[in-house]
């Protein structure tokens, strides 16, 4: 896993502190995505990072703290990745074509499920608080999608009858409800079914090149 910032207002850090931050942090990360959140414990963390307990309780005084620093981090990996130049913001349906062969294609693995819905999922029933930062997490990745839509729809690319809000949604629970079968299944066939059904509808909404809107000719 790659260093990148922690999207959450931490107070201000000498670039020492900081480093010392991002190491626990991403140390608990990895601990939470292969263990879960309960079996992680603090001395795990501490352990691992190398840093004494003392340090561990200045950085992250409450468990909850540490566990909102780790959805903060997933969340950017996550987010970051969808924004990147490879899907172009997502405006073409080639461009969530590519999305669904990434995961289906490239045998990039699916055993460990995705980073962020596995913690989504063991958390959204606990009694930490962290919620909020888990719904904002997937509004962002959602919004993602719908926007890219937006476009297509702006662009003539779709017909407007497309509704951009509920196509979002419906990628996002097909790689959500997908990768947890394949999971289960031990088969990347159901992911791959998911993702690649939900190409298959907005390519429904697909519009023609001859009944793209185009600018009149005006003649000289």
């Amino acid at each position: 896993m790659m260093s990148k910032p922690d999207s959450r207002k931490t107070p201000k850090l000498t670039t020492k502190g900081k480093a010392t931050r991002l190491r626990i942090l991403r140390h608990a990360a990895d601990l939470i995505y292969a263990h879960g959140v309960q079996a992680t414990s603090n001395e795990a963390i501490r352990s691992a990072a190398g840093v004494s307990g003392s340090q561990l309780a200045h950085y992250f005084p409450t468990k909850e703290e540490v566990v909102l620093g780790v959805v903060d981090w997933q969340a950017d990996d996550v987010l970051a990745f969808h924004r990147s130049e490879q899907f172009g913001g997502f405006d073409t349906i080639q461009a969530f074509q590519d999305w669904a062969d990434f995961y289906v294609l490239t045998g990039r693995p699916f055993q460990n499920g995705c980073s962020l819905g596995s913690l989504a999922g063991e958390l959204v029933k606990g009694d930490l608080e962290v919620h909020d930062a888990l719904a904002d997490a997937f509004a962002q990745w959602r919004s993602i999608f719908t926007e890219g839509i937006e476009r297509m729809r702006e662009l003539g690319r779709i017909n407007s009858s497309a509704d951009p809000v509920r196509l979002a949604n419906t990628f996002l629970a097909a790689y959500q409800g997908g990768i947890l079968l394949a999971q289960i299944a031990q088969d990347i066939a159901p992911l791959r079914d998911a993702l690649y059904s939900a190409v298959d509808q907005l390519r429904t909404y697909q519009v023609e090149p001859d009944t793209l809107v185009t600018s009149p000719v005006t003649p000289n």
